[in-house]
């Protein structure tokens, strides 16, 4: 037999929190019925009777199961669309530094804010694995991996959604109908939390879910109420949000563990939680009802493994156990046991789970396109693996090398080859940082009392020249029973915190649905021709203001000198996505142009956020929702975007027919200045190979090629031969844009052609020839295997002249340098006379050297340590006085071999009190900070001249 469902229909979502009671006794009714079917055959082969009554560990139970039959029975049971995972990067989601919950891709459903055109739009009920990294924004579980058996910086959350279909009464029945008839959890392991309401906000509690589990059959005392903190779920400060219900196991069973629910014991723990989005939390901090009622659950892949393969860590699963043995076999530690806390000694266990858990992440990533790196999500993941590196080599004792080694043991491994180089090559560089700041703490360490508090300084300079992880720094801490000062730290953070410009809040602009305001009509953006003289015309766009936005709401207008964002019913702007920046240029009100009957408005940028297109503008007189206006974009820089955009396509294909098939794309982004082009290369390019992309560039533009586009279904285009995509979520129907040959032709003809053809939104010109000339000024590659290639366009010179030209200008610089450089050195040895004579007496100098040459600084110190070796330190500082650059030396006192005086000790605590950083050996260091004026500047050097005396004179009592 098969699986019979007998779902009653859903109540239409539209119908309140509270359902009626006729409704709802009718659904009850419905589960009790649904409840008495036999089942006889179940997905994945399971057979299934009645709930075992003790643990039972099923062998068949691996995580590859677990997973498929979680997509199987949403899919083929309760008709929901499986989809993908999107990639850990999140798409056009500035507010998150990876996706760390499953939700993250269907944001714009639940906001309201979804494409119309795109897929996405279509979703009603959907399931899915989904790749999620917690290690950095609200979410952030870093620190407390490995110190425990359960956190990880990379999961994968299972999940299924409903979209205005079903709500609350189905929503349960197939979570319970799931865990114990499918995965034959014993139900008398089980709780559900539900809310308990809260009267601040003006909540009841929720008893139609409490009605619901009874009515399912749960033990009314395995049914507990919870607040606001628990089983209330808000997606952020305003947007939808509503109370959730969550299912918990008791790993040890034959006992009531109700009190032990959400107390934190690693016992009885969460495995599902039901969140049932009705409300839409305000600006003001109210709440209203939404107008289509969502299902969001979320049950971690990690952990429901851990139950069904009766294990009480996740580490002991089958996702787990082939990597610690593989770390074992490569490093000279002993077998994993498991251990936590005080138990484990020299914390090895916890070096096993935090290079376990962090290698998954770091190929995760790399294999989505995340390479570690100095900012937002790439500096984070460089953090993962400087702290794999760290007890990799250091607490588990394996050599260099190790960590990549353990590549191949990774299940979701998807570009080995590259994540093996890439991990080689951070881990050898941090080695490097790892030993000097290991110097920097112990030097510290042995030189503070007892109950001193590591000074932030010297923490804060760590964190920010060498790359020190903060978590890695207060575990070295830790582990040398020593404290930190975190107050000091907070402090310094706060300082480097940078201010956020303009945010348009996707929550408001959302709202304008709901009042029913249309979508922007944007097509006008290609409506432009190419004339006989070669020049382009962009007629004008009448348009009606729908919406005006101003900190964070909605106005019904605006005044002279308010920065706002405009929605209008039409545009021809251009809005920046795919790569291409956006348009710029003015609107009159009335469609009056002269500048003498009306006032113009520039608008400054314009952005998408689903299917709105939003001006942003500073108002030049009074703007209102109904006004009607004329908009013209600026044509100048719109056709510089256009020669940019399409340059960048046929740099695309020249890069594939040069260099083969393999070359992928990895980012693009267009202005009316450059293009700049990032593609997958295992080294930097040759000259020679420079110039003949440039001669296939120069090829197609002088053959002055027609530029075809074509609007087609997404599925259509897929079956191009040779198209190139990137990693977007792209529209359907969507734009396909062809170099030389019709869209027509390539959808009817499947044989591969060489030609350029892309999908893209952006827009081009209508042949090729307007691109006149391409140049690339520059190629370098900016992590292993990417490459970055900048161009320019439009320029006029021959490839001969521009080459001799070239010549020319390198001789010229070097010639220039040499003489600049003699010039620095002779400035350099005067200064650094002028100022011994200042200070004959003094072992320890301090001071200020004005100079508009950085150089002259570096010069400085030859002449000086030459002359002087007793001197110990030299302060020196740009005209600027924000930005102090300072070097100290610390050339002699030798006291039984060592240095009185560290001169990079000493660089990372003056910088520290500048907000700056530091770094050198023990004899010559520099580094740079920001002095807020002149006293704070004097004030520092002063202090930086005591730090060195009281280290000199520590050193001379300890002899």
């Amino acid at each position: 037999g098969y699986l019979v469902h007998l779902f009653p229909p859903s109540l239409p979502p539209s119908l309140p929190p509270s359902l009626h009671t006729a409704g709802m006794a009718a659904h009850i009714r419905a589960l009790s019925l649904w409840r008495r079917v036999t089942f006889t055959k179940l997905s994945g082969g399971v057979r299934s009777c009645s709930t075992p009554s003790g643990t039972q560990v099923h062998e068949h139970f691996t995580s590859k199961t677990v997973r498929r039959m979680f997509i199987d029975f949403f899919k083929e049971k309760h008709q929901h669309r499986a989809v993908p995972s999107s990639p850990v990067r999140p798409r056009g989601d500035p507010s998150l530094l990876f996706v760390n919950a499953g939700m993250n891709q269907f944001k714009p459903i639940l906001l309201g804010c979804a494409d119309p055109r795109s897929e996405m739009a279509s979703y009603r009920r959907a399931v899915n694995s989904q790749k999620c990294v917690r290690a950095g924004g609200k979410h952030n579980d870093l620190e407390d991996v490995g110190r425990d058996v359960y956190h990880h910086t990379f999961f994968e959350m299972l999940g299924n959604w409903s979209f205005g279909d079903y709500f609350k009464v189905e929503a349960c029945a197939m979570a319970w109908h799931l865990l114990t008839e499918v995965y034959r959890i014993p139900a008398e392991r089980l709780y559900v939390s539900y809310f308990s309401g809260d009267a601040a906000n003006g909540l009841p509690a929720d008893e139609e879910t409490r009605q619901i589990w009874l009515s399912l059959g749960v033990s009314p005392d395995h049914v507990l109420p919870f607040g606001m903190m628990d089983n209330f779920w808000e997606m952020g400060e305003t947007g939808p949000c509503g109370p959730c219900t969550e299912i918990h196991y008791d790993h040890v069973g034959s006992r009531h563990a109700g009190a032990l629910i959400n107390t934190g014991s690693p016992a009885v723990v969460e495995i599902w939680n039901l969140v049932f989005m009705q409300y839409s939390r305000e600006a003001d901090g109210g709440l209203r009802p939404l107008p289509m009622c969502s299902v969001d659950t979320g049950m971690g892949l990690e952990r429901l493994v851990t139950v069904l393969q009766g294990k009480r860590s996740n580490y002991d699963t089958d996702l787990f156990t082939p990597l610690l043995s593989a770390i074992h076999q490569c490093s000279k530690a002993p077998t994993y046991r498991g251990r936590t806390g005080e138990e484990d000694d020299g914390r090895v266990d916890m070096g096993y789970r935090v290079v376990a858990d962090h290698i998954r992440t770091l190929c995760v990533c790399i294999a989505d396109g995340v390479h570690p790196g100095m900012t937002g999500a790439e500096l984070v993941l460089r953090r993962i693996l400087r702290r794999a590196v760290r007890f990799s080599t250091e607490v588990l004792q394996a050599p260099e090398g190790a960590l990549a080694s353990l590549v191949p043991t990774v299940a979701h491994i998807l570009v080995r080859g590259l994540i093996v180089e890439i991990i080689n090559i951070n881990e050898t560089q941090f080695l490097a940082s790892l030993r000097q700041g290991r110097r920097v703490i112990d030097r510290t360490l042995s030189k503070m009392d007892r109950d001193d508090e590591f000074p932030a300084p010297v923490a804060w300079a760590l964190h920010h020249n060498l790359g020190f992880p903060l978590d890695l720094i207060y575990l070295m801490l830790e582990e040398r029973s020593a404290t930190l000062d975190r107050l000091g730290l907070e402090r310094l953070a706060a300082r480097q915190e940078k201010v956020q410009g303009l945010h348009l809040d996707l929550q408001c602009l959302a709202e304008l649905q709901s009042r029913g305001v249309p979508h922007t009509d944007d097509s006008f953006k290609y409506s432009y021709s190419l004339q006989q003289d070669g020049t382009y015309m962009f007629p004008g766009c009448s348009a009606t203001v729908m919406a005006l936005y101003c900190n964070q709401s909605l106005l019904s207008e605006v005044g002279r000198g308010q920065r706002c964002g405009m929605v209008l019913d039409r545009t021809c702007f251009y809005a920046e996505q795919g790569g291409q920046t956006h348009d710029q240029g003015y609107f009159t009100k009335d469609g009056l142009i002269c500048v003498f009957q009306d006032v113009l408005f520039p608008v400054e940028c314009a952005r998408l956020a689903g299917g709105y297109v939003v001006h942003e503008l500073t108002a030049t007189e009074t703007l209102r929702t109904g006004d009607q206006i004329q908009l013209h974009v600026d044509e100048t820089r719109r056709v510089a975007c256009m020669e940019k955009h399409t340059a960048a396509h046929m740099l695309n294909f020249a890069l594939r027919e040069l260099l083969g098939s393999g070359v992928a794309q990895r980012g693009s982004h267009v202005t009316a200045d450059r293009l700049r082009f990032d593609f997958s290369s295992k080294s930097s390019l040759s000259v020679s190979q420079l110039q003949e992309v440039e001669r296939l560039i120069q090829r197609i533009i002088k053959e002055n090629h027609v530029v075809h586009t074509q609007e087609v279904p997404l599925a259509r285009a897929n079956e191009i031969a040779g198209l190139r995509t990137v990693d977007e979520v792209y529209p359907d129907p969507v734009r396909v844009v062809s170099v030389g040959l019709p869209v027509s032709e390539l959808l009817h003809d499947h044989t591969p052609r060489r030609v350029s053809v892309e999908l893209c939104c952006g827009t081009h010109l209508l042949r090729t020839g307007g691109i006149r000339h391409l140049v690339i000024t520059s190629e370098r590659q900016m992590v292993k295997g990417i490459s970055r290639i900048v161009a320019v366009t439009a320029l006029l010179l021959k490839s001969s002249g521009r080459r001799e030209l070239q010549t020319g200008l390198k001789a010229l610089q070097r010639r220039t340098n040499t003489t600049i450089r003699k010039l620095e050195i002779r400035e350099a040895a005067a200064k650094a006379h002028e100022l011994l004579k200042r200070h004959l007496n003094k072992t320890v100098l301090v001071d200020t050297l004005e100079t508009d040459s950085k150089s002259v600084t570096l010069f400085f110190f030859s002449p000086l340590s030459s002359e002087e070796p007793e001197r110990k330190l030299s302060v020196s500082r740009l005209p600027f006085l924000s930005y102090v650059s300072l070097h100290m030396c610390s050339h002699s006192c030798l006291l039984q071999g060592q240095t009185a005086v560290s001169a990079s000790e000493w660089a990372l605590a003056v910088c520290g009190r500048l907000r700056g950083s530091a770094g050198g050996s023990a004899t010559v260091a520099k580094g740079v900070g920001t002095a807020t004026d002149v006293a704070h500047l004097q004030e520092t050097l002063r202090w930086a001249e005591e730090f060195a005396h009281s280290k000199r004179q520590h050193a001379l009592h300890t002899q």
